[in-house]
């Protein structure tokens, strides 16, 4: 493929308001029923998670065919996809932007592009609601609990398993840690986003973009899916309850339509309680589509961390009794999206990455600890915490819309750390990546080494590579790992990217994600963390688009 990034700077021009002059269509283009119902799907599948089901817009631009907005000074601004028209739009499709949009000329036909250049110039269809009837509905108890195994069956380190997302296939594969063996593919729901584990790492839960949530138990000889329920049509995130006495009694899980967080049964998925986040968002407007973004479980107290991304809102959910929930609010700012601890497990940090912010949350107190600015269009994924040499305890996050790596002082009560104090919640230092793009960052405590990838770069050499900081000297460039070359398979017209670093239980090795379309073969490269080498390329006809790894040991106790 040829080399966009000039084409990417110039058409994130074309999502500016346009000048009151400009001329632009009076009416949508027409579509068959045909075309709307696949480009309704093309949409759902690619588009939705960023710019909206009602394509208001958060990570992504407002997708309305008209807006405006009138700023405190009285000043009115308008846009919308009416006036770019049909052939702009195809170039923004096709080429992608810098600000982290990738070209999809490569993912979608010409005559896709073209459909959805025309599609999103008409006014978004409002899909229906989803109550706690519907869930229940949609529930299936495929095996009782009484039924299932009373003890492990088989003979695999469980702590070193990766649930391994099989983006496009809907599918989970389970890869043996010690072997690099695929242990077993299961289904699951359409693009799973992220994988949970149960308090005592038996349970896997995985929840997809279709809203499908499912319970895979890992002590049968092989893995079996034993429930699964749908929260919704479109979803992101899921948690279980951690806190002593609570382990793994209910699960949580937050949806991005409708606009709601569930909470159901650990062990069974059975259906109890559904709550809206519909409101005000921290700006006080009343928004329609508040997605639940990211959700994590406290160390410290019976609660979860509900990020609602469009009000700025984050929820303590206090779990101890579901009948009389009781909730605290804590406004933060706009777009909430992912995050993870910081190396105390006290404070959440969670980015606004369309405010260019950071918010830490205190879970001690139930308050806010600070706002941080950054670069453009923070992506934390959880974030990766050390002990920067000079600063101290650090979180750091990477970013979509800027190509450095933000190195975040974080608090300590411990003593030694005491004269670090004034320069919390600061970013204390930004590590230069070759471009923007970055999804994911990560490190283990037993490593000396800082992971980035660039997967959302419309370069093909950023694209397909991961970045290695060594974290004994950060003013050092980092090393470029070209993991498609490393892959060893055969040269792809398609970008193949290069995502979401994951460590082993033992913090040696390091998992990456080589994501192929769905034509084309994909991998899971392994690389030694102390070497940097290569160390084992993991491949089938079943590893069908790869992204995100989840590594039971880390996933349960929050290691990275």
């Amino acid at each position: 493929m040829q080399n966009k990034s000039w084409m990417g700077k110039a058409f994130a021009l074309a999502l500016l308001p346009l000048a009151v002059s400009t001329v632009w269509a009076q009416s949508a283009p027409e579509l068959t029923q045909e075309e709307k119902d696949k480009a309704k799907q093309i949409y759902f599948e690619r588009c939705a998670g960023c710019h909206g089901v009602l394509r208001k817009g958060a990570t992504g631009k407002n997708l309305e065919p008209h807006w405006a907005k009138t700023a405190a000074d009285g000043t009115k601004t308008e846009g919308g996809t009416l006036r770019l028209g049909t052939e702009r739009l195809e170039k923004i499709i096709a080429y992608g932007t810098e600000g982290g949009m990738v070209n999809y000329d490569d993912i979608l036909t010409k005559e896709e592009i073209n459909l959805m250049a025309r599609y999103i110039q008409n006014t978004p269809d409002v899909p229906p609601e989803f109550s706690l009837k519907d869930m229940k509905d949609s529930w299936k108890l495929i095996v009782p609990v009484a039924e299932r195994p009373k003890k492990q069956m088989n003979n695999i380190n469980l702590k070193n398993v990766f649930a391994v997302t099989l983006r496009d296939a809907g599918k989970l594969a389970l890869i043996d840690g010690d072997t690099h063996k695929i242990w077993k593919v299961l289904d699951t729901g359409y693009a799973v986003h992220i994988s949970r584990l149960s308090a005592s790492g038996r349970y896997v839960y995985t929840v997809g973009r279709d809203g499908l949530t499912t319970i895979i138990d890992m002590w049968y000889e092989e893995p079996k899916t034993v429930a699964t329920v749908r929260l919704g049509s479109d979803a992101r995130s899921v948690d279980t309850s951690k806190f002593k006495g609570y382990e793994d009694k209910y699960l949580i899980g937050g949806t991005y339509w409708p606009p709601q967080y569930s909470i159901m049964d650990g062990e069974t998925l059975e259906p109890i309680k559904v709550v809206s986040t519909r409101g005000q968002t921290v700006d006080g407007e009343y928004h329609p589509e508040p997605r639940v973004a990211s959700i994590v479980a406290s160390h410290i107290k019976p609660e979860w961390v509900v990020n609602v991304k469009e009000t700025g809102q984050i929820m303590l959910v206090d779990y101890t009794d579901i009948k009389n929930l009781k909730t605290t609010t804590i406004e933060s700012a706009k777009f909430l999206h992912d995050g993870g601890w910081d190396a105390s497990k006290r404070y959440f940090m969670v980015a606004a990455n369309a405010s260019n912010k950071v918010a830490a949350v205190d879970t001690k107190t139930g308050k806010l600890a600070a706002l941080i600015d950054t670069a453009k269009i923070p992506h934390p994924g959880r974030g990766a915490n050390f002990v920067h040499p000079q600063f101290g305890p650090v979180w750091t996050t990477g970013h979509l819309g800027a190509d450095v790596i933000s190195v975040i002082s974080t608090a300590s009560d411990e003593a030694k750390y005491a004269k670090h104090k004034g320069q919390n919640w600061k970013v204390v230092q930004e590590l230069k990546m070759p471009g923007a793009g970055n999804l994911f960052v990560k490190t283990h405590p037993k490593s000396t080494h800082l992971w980035a990838d660039a997967p959302m770069n419309p370069e093909r050499e950023v694209a397909e590579s991961v970045y290695v900081f060594d974290m004994g000297d950060l003013s050092k460039a980092p090393t470029r790992l070209d993991v498609a070359k490393d892959s060893g398979l055969p040269e792809s017209k398609a970008i193949r990217r290069a995502t979401h670093p994951e460590y082993n239980e033992a913090g040696n090795e390091v998992w990456i994600s080589l994501w192929g379309g769905k034509t084309n073969q994909s991998a899971i490269v392994v690389y030694d963390d102390k070497t940097l080498k290569l160390k084992k390329v993991i491949t089938d006809p079943s590893i069908v688009t790869p992204t995100g790894k989840f590594n039971v040991f880390n996933t349960m106790h929050d290691v990275y």
